[in-house]
């Protein structure tokens, strides 16, 4: 079946969603956020894009972008994502996709709905339970609107909308924003103790062989359910002694 083509923005702002292929974890430790966040920042310029709010999720990435008349979206995320995922394949000892193939965006046209994925991004963390307060989540652009710290967002065009005290009461405004959605529900980090907990139900508390074709074939099964339940890839390696790559590769 040939892809729908995109729906275009006359002013070419976008909200933009990126995520991990199988819906598996992007993220795992601040290093890798503060390496993506760094990728955006530097090819903002060479792209000539606008970037006037972001949130980094476990699995996934959203975005408030306008690009520039030069370089297209497909060529931004070109660039960030195959500079992201050589570094990160380097770093876990990996191979192959990372990112889901084809980046999910919606056209932004007004200021109302402008303000409307401005605010749907920014209260993504306290949504799901990260935090309690935008702000303090570390790797938004929460903060650079509500704290003014200093960050790598465009945030002239939504401050010339909104003054301080207007946009604090909208982004914590009780509302019912419907912008794109993951869809699957977004967990919260599975503990350790959970882990254990959900790894000796499934596993008992000697994990299989794993030279078996057999033995292999039923071990992938399990660890296909214990990813979905939103254990992590190295959680579940650290956790049973299964080598990662055998984690990875038993994905579906």
């Amino acid at each position: 079946m040939p892809r729908t083509a995109r729906k275009r923005s006359c002013k070419q702002i976008y909200h933009v969603m990126l995520r991990g292929i199988n819906k598996q974890q992007i993220f795992y430790d601040k290093e890798d956020y503060q390496f993506f966040i760094s990728l955006l920042e530097r090819y903002k310029e060479p792209c000539g894009y606008q970037l006037y709010a972001y949130c980094l999720m476990g699995n996934h990435v959203h975005l408030l972008i306008q690009e520039g008349n030069e370089t297209t979206l497909g060529d931004v995320f070109r660039h960030i994502g195959s500079a992201f995922v050589y570094w990160y394949n380097i770093k876990y000892e990996r191979v192959g996709h990372l990112f889901q193939d084809r980046y999910k965006s919606e056209p932004v046209e007004d200021e109302a709905y402008l303000l409307t994925v401005f605010r749907y991004i920014l209260m993504n963390p306290v949504k799901v339970g990260f935090c309690s307060k935008a702000d303090q989540y570390p790797y938004s652009s929460a903060a650079e609107y509500l704290k003014g710290t200093k960050g790598i967002t465009d945030t002239v065009l939504i401050k010339g909308l909104l003054d301080e005290k207007s946009m604090k009461e909208y982004i914590i405004q009780k509302n019912e924003d419907q912008c794109m959605e993951m869809d699957e529900t977004i967990r919260k980090r599975v503990t350790d103790k959970e882990a254990k907990e959900m790894i000796n139900k499934e596993l008992g508390s000697v994990v299989p062989a794993i030279g078996k074709a057999k033995e292999r074939k039923g071990l992938n099964a399990s660890i296909n359910k214990l990813i979905h339940a939103g254990i992590s890839i190295r959680q579940l390696s650290r956790l049973t002694g299964i080598p990662k790559k055998v984690v990875e590769n038993a994905l579906e």
